[in-house]
């Protein structure tokens, strides 16, 4: 159990103004070796990049290991790995599956299993192999797991028990060799721990990896249906990482402390598999030195009493988990927070200021940032939030450009709507197999076009406004309309469906739908339910559900017109509610 020093109030601590975090910013940018920024080309354009920052992350990894030794790191259920022990376990479980399966550098290897020690010790060991990394949606289930391994071409799967069970009836048809981790099932082909146990070199592959080679392709939901494979770097993920380390270290010079404090800890209480639980949580606190403690299954009770008993410094979740701990928390106000962060969704405004007053030394922030640009984007905190608590903040420096686009492709005039673009050295690679998709987000200059419209203030404060995706992202999970739309089709009496976002107060967006019935069928919104629920993760399945009684309005191309379809669907009560 950490120690419990209580933290200063964020009201104790002067506030942020911007000329003086912009003083604080250029002053370390020019004497700190570690900030310095110079530029690199990549993928034929050119971008501003840290130049003394290691060269891929299995060095990362090494490096900071070396920083941190014996210091305690990661924690669950009473279990607790330093960070030298889970470099350790890591280098062993490489050299491992290296011997005994032949992965080589460039392989592509599965994780899927829930957050467990053995999900960050099969990443670390994965990466120093100079292996990429394919971690899939633990929510997934076996039509959806399936398409994953199928289209990312990964036949080991470091996995937990029920994806195990999801993946067994067609491991032999795809040819997987299944390393289960910490469950006990039947059908695996080796277990982490015993490929752990039997190994006993822990010095790390002999590897030579470039910054820009492929580390990781994180699977995200979009316009298209099927998920895409985000094809993640090297160099992208550490311009990341440092990025969030520049801000850090100005808020130390700015104020005399950071926003993760001086015994730092956060709560992990978000998925390993989106880039906010891998990078923003678990990879960053590399750099923090800090302590990491893992959720087996998020309750705001619970997450109370973690934070409580392990005097925990931060907390980010999406917007929904935040609001619950705030409730959870009570009259208590959970003294050792000092920051409690959301990414993944925008949070509602009035929250902001809720959850200042709640937490007796906190103050909330919130980020913006993409699996496609390694989560990195925009930032705010503090009092610049407190004042402008429907902004998702400035872009972060000193390697990140943002701008609004208007729909004729010319910059935006200031305080008008358009796209967000977003360029960096943190950008990703491209989609995996996805040339097309590829060349529709990406500009030939290196801009990613993110789909989410905004604007700009004169002071470079972005505001998040709406998309230009047909995704529902609920409670920071992105749902393709198009996919669940595809689902509620397999069912013989549905002859028109529309699926689309219902506001929500706690997670966002809920999943709507209104189906059509064939003429002469018969369907009730429980039979539709539990159909697509056998057939989709729990959270893609539809909440709110409409009968209509005629054909679904469309527009002169004959697409649905959702805007129609939903604003009837929303003056009207559902026919089933869950």
């Amino acid at each position: 159990m950490a120690d419990n020093a209580q933290t200063p109030s964020a009201s104790d601590l002067p506030p942020l103004t911007l000329p003086t975090l912009v003083a604080s910013a250029m002053k370390l940018i020019t004497g700190e070796p570690l900030f310095k920024v110079g530029e690199a080309e990549i993928r034929g354009n050119t971008y501003r990049v840290f130049e003394n920052t290691p060269q891929n992350l299995a060095d990362f990894f090494a490096q900071t290991t070396a920083e941190q030794g014996d210091r305690p790191f990661l924690t669950y259920e009473g279990e607790t790995l330093t960070f030298a022990e889970l470099q350790s376990q890591a280098c062993r479980f490489a050299n491992a599956v290296a011997k005994t399966y032949g992965v080589k550098q460039g392989d592509h290897v599965a994780i899927a299993m829930r957050n467990y020690p053995e999900w960050c010790v099969a990443y670390l060991g994965l990466i120093a192999l100079g292996a990429v990394v394919v971690p899939l949606n633990a929510w997934w289930k076996g039509d959806e797991l399936k398409y994953g391994l199928e289209d990312s071409a990964a036949k080991l799967v470091i996995c937990d028990g029920r994806r195990l069970e999801y993946i067994a009836p067609f491991k032999d048809d795809l040819g997987l060799t299944l390393i289960l981790a910490r469950d006990e099932a039947d059908g695996a082909d080796a277990r982490v721990d015993a490929l752990i146990a039997a190994e006993p070199d822990d010095t790390r592959p002999a590897v030579d990896i470039s910054p820009d080679d492929r580390f990781c392709i994180v699977y995200t939901s979009g316009s298209t249906g099927q998920p895409k494979g985000v094809m993640l770097t090297h160099r992208g993920a550490l311009s990341a990482l440092y990025s969030w380390f520049f801000i850090s270290e100005v808020m130390r010079d700015v104020r005399g402390q950071s926003l993760a404090g001086d015994n730092p800890g956060i709560l992990l209480a978000v998925p390993l598999f989106h880039v906010t639980g891998s990078h923003s949580i678990f990879m960053l606190s590399f750099l923090l030195g800090r302590r990491v403690v893992i959720m087996h299954r998020w309750n705001a009770e619970a997450a109370a009493a973690l934070i409580k008993d392990h005097a925990l410094t931060n907390f980010v979740g999406v917007p929904s988990q935040s609001f619950e701990l705030m409730r959870a928390a009570a009259n208590d106000g959970l003294p050792s927070l000092i920051d409690v962060g959301s990414g993944g969704a925008k949070r509602p405004p009035d929250q902001v200021e809720k959850l200042s007053t709640a937490f007796a030394a906190a103050s909330p922030s919130s980020g913006y940032g993409l699996s496609e640009t390694n989560a990195i984007g925009c930032v705010i905190s503090l009092n610049l939030y407190q004042e402008r608590p429907d902004s998702t903040g400035r872009p972060v420096p000193p390697l990140t450009d943002i701008k609004i686009v208007s729909d004729d492709g010319a910059d935006a005039p200031k305080g008008e709507v358009g796209e967000i673009w977003i360029r960096s050295a943190g950008n990703f690679e491209g989609y995996w197999n996805r040339p097309d998709d590829t060349a529709k987000a990406l500009t030939d200059d290196g801009w990613f076009r993110t789909g989410d419209l905004g604007k700009m203030d004169d002071l470079d404060f972005v505001y998040i406004v709406d998309r230009i995706k047909d995704i529902i992202i609920r409670g920071g999970e992105n749902i393709s309309c198009l996919e669940v739309e595809a689902t509620a089709y397999e069912h013989e009496s549905v002859s028109e469906a529309a699926v689309f976002s219902v506001p929500d107060d706690v997670l966002g967006e809920r999943v709507g739908l209104v189906v059509y019935v064939k003429e002469g069928g018969v369907l009730e919104p429980s039979d539709i339910h539990d159909f697509m629920s056998e057939r989709l993760a729990g959270f893609k399945t539809p909440e709110r559900i409409w009968i209509s009684p005629a054909p679904l309005p469309r527009l002169g191309t004959e697409k649905f017109d959702k805007i129609t379809v939903k604003r009837i669907a929303l003056q009207n009560p559902p026919a089933l509610e869950v």
